[in-house]
């Protein structure tokens, strides 16, 4: 079921029945459609960038957010939750809230599939006209004249035997929320034992450590929290100083720092290697059955030569490594409608953040691959898809308008 906000008296937004039935191309359409897919920071800003400027009447577009949620959440305040600081309601405030006074139409919906028709269409000024169209799983279809790809990315937990079934991931709201619960229970169970709570945390990226020293600021004395990655350094990608900052701050909260190392599997105390399709390690033999088997148990393998293998056991592993974009299908197995991807799944873009053979078509946030002056691709971080969504903003304006677009330049200072 869709829900929407400030409806126009032109729709643009169709049953697939009666699109079966109209000659679309000849509709009396005549404002720019700008459909935006996913709320997040990249897609919720950039409507708000389009809404603040100034255009002529006849260009002003109608600006149409598809998100599969109600709420926008302001992920880099979910471990906030975790630590009581603040309430879910501060940091995921509805989507029709947000909007209530702007021209933007809200609908929650999923997408289905994409089909795309600017691939034919060359990269100087275009006319408006039809750039797409975009088929939602409640039965809707989207004709957009220009289309923003902002639908984020999920945890990719297939990638390990046992993490899909073991560990829990920490991205979304619905993420906070078992997390939370589930720290909840162990501390409700161990209230009155002498044994901490152990927490493993996978993956020493922002999100790891900032989930790391989180838990072990919450846990205090209770807990013992225990970050693992495979690079031998935390924040690999991030500026020497930030990285300062994030040891400090893991030292005085007692994380402890297993670098160098990645995860093989995941499994049940009481359950064997052989049973979660895992070979046996050199020197790594199985636990002892006097464990209890309720605890999770991660074998870690170095990622170079001169260390010994390593076996952790956890109460909860939160899983904060890998990321599968959330790209939507293409209708036609046409190879001339497809979108160019890099190795991780992402749109290749160029600098003005367009889709590569596909002038209609913008993406931001973990949708894009776009890469810095470098050569380096570009972090999938709140910071990055909100400098991205101004970008995109301003760039859509222009190519409506038949103005240049700008290059995307990253900037540093935003605090998140």
């Amino acid at each position: 079921m869709k829900h929407h906000t400030n409806s126009y008296e032109t729709p643009w937004v169709l049953d697939v029945a009666e699109i079966q039935t109209c000659v679309m191309m000849g509709s009396p359409i005549t404002k720019p459609r700008v459909c935006i897919l996913g709320g997040g920071f990249g897609g919720l800003y950039t409507a708000l960038r389009l809404e603040s400027l100034v255009w002529p009447d006849d260009k002003r577009p109608q600006v149409l957010l598809v998100d599969q949620s109600e709420r926008f959440v302001f992920k880099p305040m979910l471990y906030e939750l975790l630590s009581g600081e603040v309430d879910s309601w501060e940091i995921a405030p509805r989507f029709s809230d947000l909007l209530e006074n702007t021209s933007v139409q809200f609908f929650q919906d999923r997408v289905k599939v994409l089909h795309p028709s600017d691939h034919f269409a060359m990269n100087g000024p275009t006319r408006i006209g039809c750039g797409g169209t975009v088929h939602l799983e409640s039965g809707l279809l989207v004709e957009y004249d220009w289309l923003v790809l902002a639908l984020g990315a999920e945890s990719k937990l297939d990638v390990v035997p046992g993490a899909k079934e073991f560990a829990m991931p920490f991205s979304t709201l619905e993420d906070a929320y078992m997390v939370d619960e589930k720290l909840r229970t162990l501390e409700r169970t161990n209230f009155a034992k002498d044994s901490p709570i152990h927490v493993a945390v996978v993956g020493c990226g922002y999100s790891g450590v900032e989930l790391a020293a989180t838990v072990s600021e919450r846990l205090q004395d209770r807990g013992v929290v225990q970050a693992i990655n495979v690079e031998s350094i935390i924040l690999p990608n991030a500026p020497p100083g930030n990285r300062e900052v994030a040891s400090k701050v893991l030292s005085s909260r007692k994380v402890q720092l297993l670098l160098g190392y990645f995860v093989r599997c995941i499994r049940k105390a009481g359950q064997s290697r052989t049973s979660q399709g895992v070979e046996s390690m050199d020197g790594v033999g199985d636990i002892a059955p006097t464990h209890d088997p309720e605890k999770l148990i991660l074998e870690l393998q170095p990622a170079e030569r001169g260390q010994q293998s390593e076996i952790l056991e956890a109460d909860l592993v939160l899983w904060t490594v890998g990321s599968k974009p959330l790209l939507p299908e293409l209708e036609s197995c046409d190879r001339s409608y497809e979108l160019p991807r890099n190795a991780r799944g992402q749109a290749e873009t160029d600098e003005t953040l367009r889709v590569k053979g596909h002038p209609r078509i913008f993406a931001v946030g973990d949708s894009s691959a776009l890469r810095d002056s470098k050569g380096k691709l570009l972090p999938a971080t709140a910071q990055v898809a909100f400098q991205q969504a101004d970008f995109a903003g301003w760039n859509l304006w222009a190519a409506i308008n038949d103005r240049p677009l700008l290059p995307f330049r990253s900037v540093t200072g935003i605090p998140f």
